[in-house]
């Protein structure tokens, strides 16, 4: 059963009603909407991204989502997707959501994003971080240079494509529960990240956006794990020091 919670801060003008999760909005949709044109929050990594997107993002997370099998690649039912985003579209996020429909609107909203995150980028210079040695390791030169490519990115397509990121390295550290890794998670993601016209150009740029996903996806992962050793290391040695 889905429950509709009282309503919290409108996500254009910021007016507090009550205190809750959910919030209430000042436009007829959330959806296909510029960022700019909302209200944005900033997440533990500093981006700001719309409050939207955090809010679906946490309700996913608190309803066991990350551990849900096929998450982001499995569609929820079209007739509670609907209800759910007109709900969102009234200024609600209700309760009791199918985590798959959770996922689902995560995508839709970088898809019906009014420009795709990742087209301020040319084909080429997407391509560039695309070769059969980039797809199948992660290299220095490889890293660099798709870290180069989103320098060129505008402040916001550039927070949402770091929040986008974190968002699927999340996914991809709960593999062994939700059989995504990161070729899975790039490749649904990557048709919600371009706006092509041509469909011969797309089905071939979206291909690369996938791969270039991928590279970004494997390097968070490798720098967590990373973060994650050196913090382990820190940790035993003031464990060791404070028997000495």
């Amino acid at each position: 059963m889905i429950i509709s919670p009282p309503i919290q801060p409108c996500l254009f003008c910021g007016l507090v009603l009550t205190v809750s999760l959910s919030f209430f909005v000042c436009s007829v949709s959330v959806f296909g909407v510029s960022a700019e044109s909302m209200q944005c929050s900033y997440d533990h990594r500093r981006n700001s991204v719309p409050t939207i997107l955090l809010l679906m993002q946490k309700r996913l997370y608190s309803e066991g989502g990350l551990e849900a099998e096929g998450i982001f690649r499995i569609n929820a039912e079209n007739s509670q997707e609907e209800y759910v985003r007109n709900q969102l579209n009234r200024g609600l996020v209700p309760y009791g959501i199918d985590v798959h429909c959770l996922a689902g609107l995560i995508k839709a909203w970088f898809r019906e994003f009014p420009k795709g995150v990742l087209d301020s980028l040319t084909p080429d210079q997407v391509m560039n971080c695309n070769t059969e040695e980039e797809c199948t390791q992660v290299v220095c030169n490889t890293e660099e240079e798709c870290t180069q490519v989103v320098s060129f990115l505008p402040p916001m397509e550039a927070a949402l494509l770091n929040w986008a990121i974190n968002l699927m390295v999340d996914v991809v550290q709960h593999e062994q529960q939700n059989k995504m890794n990161a070729r899975n998670i790039a490749m649904v993601f990557a048709p919600n990240m371009t706006q092509m016209a041509d469909p011969l150009t797309a089905l071939l740029h979206v291909v690369q956006v996938m791969n270039f996903l991928k590279t970004l996806i494997l390097k968070a992962v490798r720098e967590r794990e990373e973060s994650a050793a050196k913090a382990g290391l820190v940790t035993s040695l003031l464990v060791c020091n404070s028997y000495v």
